[in-house]
Order: structure tokens, then sequence, then C-alpha cells
């Protein structure tokens, strides 16, 4: 009589062969990716001086893009390689970074840059060899290159719908405060022309060295003046110093809000929630935002890098932007720069916040804005959101372009 196997050893025979097959087509798949060369892409942050507390998150944001992207195929069978240059928060320095990430080190796309100072030196190496930045911090506008794809806010997505937000919700006398470079002039500037149209008034305007300490004669005149809300373009640790100095001089949240353009999840946690509580910050990520996608993304980068880890906007803004690299270059099974320029300008992406979309005329991304109040856990509480994504508008409406670029010009012309 002739035996016949039964179900159960039958499935188990099956599950061999399919174990073994998928086997053989993973080796096949880590065989083809050991055998191509590293595709390398660039990376500008600042990981010492006074921006490192800011800029270094960006390279784990970037980090863990790559590594899934590697995990799922590389692009078109070759692994992506991160080469990592340290700009010391010196935006010359970060210019020779980048001529030396282009000209010796062979990337093919460059991510990085924080302040407007660091974009435009890099921009012009850029340029020089007709390469690709993606730039990923929201910033003053005033500019568009056909060599930078802009993943952070316009002002548009950012500055503008905040001062609106506060001048509507906490009065109309306000007073600023910012670094001495191109971006805190600009944006105040752009706030003070919305604020003035609406009849607000400006108590006092004052600037600092990026990285500077010294806050008493700014905390004392806020003190003194008592305005509705202070509107902080400062970057870097002088935030830390800033904040402190308000806790020290008695001025609280609820009597003096500030609401900051460069202070996320990361300077937060870097200068102690606590200073921040109370507090507002606009932009177009918050990690606290809610949906299915948001938390696994979450969950996935405390998994790789720590469970305290906190994620913010212009590490969003990192991820997304490499994201969109990959997409265009396995989209186009190529990494030559003219191809992928004219498949970025065209790209929608899904992402953990939504869907992410390219505006073709102007390099940049249609975005949510968000204004949140900082709590005492280093996390923001939605205070505000558009209802709809906004459209990029480097150039905001009432000013011609060329208008802007002389505006723009002149206060970089400016800067000590």
């Amino acid at each position: 009589m002739r035996h016949c196997p039964s179900r159960g050893a039958v499935n188990l025979a099956l599950a061999f062969v399919l174990a073994a097959v998928l086997s053989g087509v993973a080796g096949l798949l880590l065989s083809r990716l050991e055998s191509q060369p590293n595709i390398k892409i660039g990376v500008l942050h600042s990981l010492t001086g006074t921006l490192a507390a800011s800029e270094t998150p960006l390279v784990d944001a970037l980090r863990l893009a790559v590594e899934e992207a590697n995990q799922s195929g590389g692009v078109n069978g070759a692994l992506i390689e991160m080469v990592v240059a340290d700009c010391r928060s010196d935006a010359a320095y970060c210019a020779q970074q980048a001529e030396k990430l282009i000209a010796r080190d062979g990337v093919r796309a460059l991510f990085g840059c924080w302040t407007s100072s660091c974009r435009k030196a890099v921009k012009t190496i850029v340029e020089k060899h007709h390469h690709l930045l993606f730039y990923p911090l929201q910033y003053e506008g005033l500019e568009q290159s056909p060599d930078i794809f802009y993943t952070g806010a316009t002002p548009g997505q950012q500055i503008i719908p905040m001062v609106l937000w506060a001048l509507q919700n906490k009065g109309n006398r306000f007073y600023q405060i910012g670094s001495d470079y191109l971006f805190p002039r600009a944006a105040n500037l752009i706030a003070r022309d919305v604020l003035f149209a609406r009849g607000a008034q400006l108590l006092g305007e004052r600037y600092l060295p990026l990285g500077a300490s010294d806050m008493a004669a700014a905390v004392k005149e806020i003190a003194a003046l008592r305005p509705d809300f202070v509107l902080n373009t400062l970057n870097g640790d002088s935030n830390l110093h800033f904040f402190r100095a308000l806790q020290q001089a008695g001025v609280r949240a609820e009597d003096i809000p500030v609401f900051s353009t460069s202070i996320a999840e990361a300077e937060l946690a870097a200068m102690g929630p606590e200073l921040g509580a109370g507090h507002y910050a606009a932009w177009n990520y918050f990690q606290s935002l809610g949906g299915a996608e948001n938390r696994a993304f979450v969950e996935r980068f405390k998994q790789r890098f720590g469970k305290d880890r906190v994620l913010d906007d212009p590490m969003m803004s990192s991820y997304i932007a490499a994201k969109l690299w990959v997409e265009a270059a396995r989209v186009q099974d190529s990494t030559d720069l003219a191809l992928i320029k004219t498949t970025l300008a065209q790209l929608t992406l899904h992402a953990p916040q939504g869907i992410v979309a390219a505006d073709y005329r102007t390099r940049h991304i249609w975005k949510m804005a968000y204004i949140g109040r900082a709590r005492a856990d280093g996390q923001f509480e939605i205070a505000w959101q558009s209802p709809q994504p906004l459209r990029p508008a480097p150039f905001p409406f009432y000013r011609s372009r060329e208008e802007w670029q002389a505006v723009s010009k002149a206060l970089a012309g400016a800067q000590p």
C-alpha cells in the first residue's frame, strides 16, 4: 500500500521550500547591493559650535531615511553612503566643505545648512558646479535657485500665520529680538509689514551676534515695555540664555508670551523644557501630531536612536528631503543631476505627517502650518493649524520679486 504524506508534512515541506526561495532571493539582492559601488551623498551640518544642538539631530533624521532606503534595496541596486561634514557653525567653512564633498568625494547630492548665511555661502558653490542642495529649514524666502530644493517653510507658511494669530489672540503691541544675520532681519521685516498693515505697534527691536549669551539689556527692556508678545528670531544656544534670563527676571509666559521661529522640540530638550513652557512656536510639523503614520515614525526613530530622543520640524524636513531624492533616483534609475532635478519638481510623497507635494514653479513644498504652545514635558500642544496645506511663496505678494531681491541684498550687505 502506497504511503501518502500527511497535510502537515506537505505544509512543512512547502514552508522549507519557500524559505529557501526567499533566502535565495535575499541572498541575490544582498549580493547585488554588495557588488555595486556605493552612492555617496554629502551632509553639511554643524556638530560643534553654537548651532550644534539644533543641527546634530538632523543628521540622525537623514541617517534613518538612508537606512530605510538601503533596507528596501538602496537606489536601484546600490547602497547609499552618507559623508558627513561638520560645518562648525561657520558659514564660510561650510562652503569649503561643500566644495570638498562635490569635487573630491563625488557626492551625488548635498543635504544641510541651518542659517541663511550658511545656505547663501553654500549656494555659491552648488551653483558653480550645477549640483544639488536640499535645504531643510524654514527661512525668509526671497530666493529661488535651480540647484536648491527647499523642504523648509517660506514666510507665508510660518512667519505670517504666526504673527497674525498672535495679533488676534494676544494684542497689538509687540517687540522683536533676533540674531544678527539675514534670516532674523528679513523675517522681522516681513512680520512688521504684516503687523503694521493691521495697526500693530512696535515697541522695540534688538539684534545680537549669533551665539550671544548676554541677554540682560534685552530682557530688561522687555520687562519695562511689557509688550503683548515678543517675536523671537534668535538662533542656536542664544535661545537658552534668552529664556533663562526671562525666567530669572520673572517674565512669565502668561504675561508676555514669546513666539519663536527656531525653537522646536530639540531646542526645548537641549535647554530644559521648563524654560520654554507656555511660550509658542510656529512650525509645519510637531512630534505630537496625531495619526498612525506619525506615531509609527516616532517609534521607529526612538527605537533606532533612543527612547528619550525627540523629533521636530527641521528633522522631518531633512527626512523628507532624503526620501524625495531616493524616490527621484529610483524613478529615473539614475543619479544624474539634471534628471533628478526635473523629477523632484513633480513628486508627491507619502510622509509621516501626510502627503508631501512639491511645487514645480518654486522648488519648494506645500505645507500645513501649525502654532504650538510648549508644554513642560518638552512637547507642543497645537493651538492653531491651517485648514489646508499652504502654497509656498518665496516672494510675498505685496512686493515684486525684484524689490524683494533688492531688500535681501541690502539686508545681507548690512551684516557684520
